[in-house]
């Protein structure tokens, strides 16, 4: 059954003064039968790069990452189906199909070759191209997103191992920290060091009668993420794979004077590290057209939390392909 109510716009949740501070433009693109997906396109100049996001989020939370890019290239954001203001209907066929989503917005947009970027499960999509399409692609950037779902060939951890893996969880927001969409951000920058676009915000949460924020947002995307994944084997492209090693967890941790939660995320990461560096190492051994890059301290949402020095890296691989 096709669902076609993600196709409504979110504005009406939102109130009518506050305005998307982005340079970006909107549009929205077909890409099977009643499902359409939101485009971003921030502009810019030189060759075009794609940003997909990851699990959960749209392409508004590289609202302010893009504009760092567009100096360099022609910045687009695609919000995967199920997610946002995108439509959905669960793909056909699996992990492929959605990067066959990603091939059709780029067909719809008439480019040839693109970078692409992506961000945790938006790594799934960059191999699936790339695997099937490699003339269809310049270079891939995998943030923090090149785990087994990206690149399997058996001899490395398997995705459940990262995923029986629990870490410590930050306190949820308060009642205050819910009375706006910018005190939400100051509540991300407390916990994490980092906080999200306010238009990432205003995707996942409704707001109430008396203006306060409501709760999550549940997609349906969530339910088809991992079905139909493939072990992808090779990445026949340019790529540049970053990864936390050891990874951060925010600086709620670093600040915590709890002795359960600081030993909680030393036991957390002691585990975690040792998977982490073993699928780096066997991305970096096994595939010669990849470099790999490990950032101390980095959190999941590397590109956030350590932003100069990913947009350093993309900069330096990236000048290679002009």
């Amino acid at each position: 059954m096709l669902l076609v109510a993600l196709g409504v716009p979110l504005q009406s949740q939102q109130p009518a003064d506050w305005k998307d501070p982005s340079s970006h433009v909107t549009r929205f693109v077909t890409v099977s039968q009643n499902v359409r997906l939101e485009v971003l396109d921030w502009g810019g100049s030189g060759m075009p790069l794609v940003l997909l996001a990851g699990g959960g989020d749209t392409a508004h939370v590289f609202d302010e990452f893009a504009s760092k890019l567009i100096a360099d290239f022609h910045v687009y954001g695609i919000t995967r189906r199920g997610f946002g203001e995108s439509g959905f209907a669960p793909p056909a066929s699996g992990a492929d199909g959605y990067g066959d989503d990603v091939l059709a917005i780029l067909d719809a947009l008439k480019l040839e070759r693109a970078v692409l970027v992506g961000h945790s499960i938006g790594g799934q999509e960059l191999s699936s191209i790339a695997t099937r399409h490699p003339n269809r692609v310049a270079a891939l950037v995998y943030l923090d997103a090149a785990y087994p779902y990206a690149f399997d060939n058996g001899k490395g951890p398997a995705l459940k191992e990262f995923h029986d893996l629990r870490g410590p969880q930050p306190p949820p927001p308060t009642a205050t920290d819910l009375v706006s969409f910018p005190a939400l951000r100051h509540y991300y920058m407390r916990v994490l060091g980092f906080s999200f676009p306010e238009a990432e915000l205003r995707q996942k949460r409704s707001v109430n009668a008396d203006g306060h924020l409501g709760r999550p947002r549940d997609f349906p995307g969530y339910s088809s993420l991992l079905a139909g994944m493939k072990k992808y084997v090779d990445i026949p492209v340019p790529a540049l794979v970053f990864f936390g090693i050891p990874q951060g967890l925010g600086i709620w941790v670093d600040n915590s004077t709890d002795p359960k939660v600081r030993g909680h995320a030393r036991a957390y990461l002691a585990a975690l590290t040792p998977l982490i560096e073993r699928q780096a190492n066997l991305i970096e051994d096994g595939i010669p057209t990849v470099r790999v890059v490990r950032l101390a301290g980095a959190h999941h949402y590397v590109y956030l939390s350590h932003e100069a020095e990913v947009l350093r890296e993309m900069r330096s691989f990236l000048s290679r392909l002009r």
